[in-house]
């Protein structure tokens, strides 16, 4: 930026855009020193380098603001984790389920671990059946992302939130069709 640049002769291009064409360094700072702008190297691989002029300032800040308008709309999903046993009893996989449907309305992945503890290893169809229920029961608001599988002593499922329907889409699906009469009925 300005008496920063080091090449003696720069492709410099105007403060609308426009190629004014090469030019000697000073003769360029001078020409954004009278616009009252700086002279920004844009291109420092080119031969000779590209320069433009610009209010270095105002770009640095709108820049930050667009940075900032993007970090706003994206959405961080966030991955929850419930974890849960062979053995386990009916209570207590209501309530872990409960759970894992509160995170998945949130709009939190979950991720399902079934932890095998000795032999119980030997009996994978137990945590896959617990695995089974668990979809199940959440199945309206949730959808699997990642079907289960053994991975060491734990067996490891994600469910994901299903999209909900816009209020326009679910107000049009609830509507029943619309019945054409046919033209060729007349009255009696």
């Amino acid at each position: 930026m300005n008496d920063r640049i080091r090449a003696r002769e720069v492709r410099l291009v105007g403060q609308d855009g426009q190629q004014i064409g090469i030019r000697l360094l000073p003769e360029a700072l001078d020409m954004a020193r009278d616009a009252g702008l700086d002279l920004v190297e844009v291109a420092e691989k080119a031969n000779p380098p590209v320069c433009r002029i610009m209010d270095y300032g105002k770009y640095k800040y709108e820049a930050a603001q667009r940075a900032k308008e993007s970090r706003r709309n994206s959405t961080n999903i966030v991955v929850k984790e419930m974890k849960y046993r062979p053995k386990i009893g009916p209570g207590d996989f209501d309530t872990k389920t409960r759970k894992v449907r509160g995170f998945l309305e949130e709009g939190s992945k979950v991720k399902v671990t079934i932890m095998f503890r000795g032999r119980e290893v030997q009996h994978p169809e137990l945590g896959r059946r617990i695995l089974d229920d668990i979809a199940a029961e959440v199945e309206e608001v949730a959808k699997v992302e990642v079907y289960p599988r053994l991975d060491g002593r734990n067996m490891v499922m994600v469910l994901g939130p299903v999209k909900k329907k816009s209020r326009k889409q679910a107000a049009r699906s609830a509507r029943p069709p619309v019945e054409e009469t046919a033209a060729t009925d007349t009255a009696p």
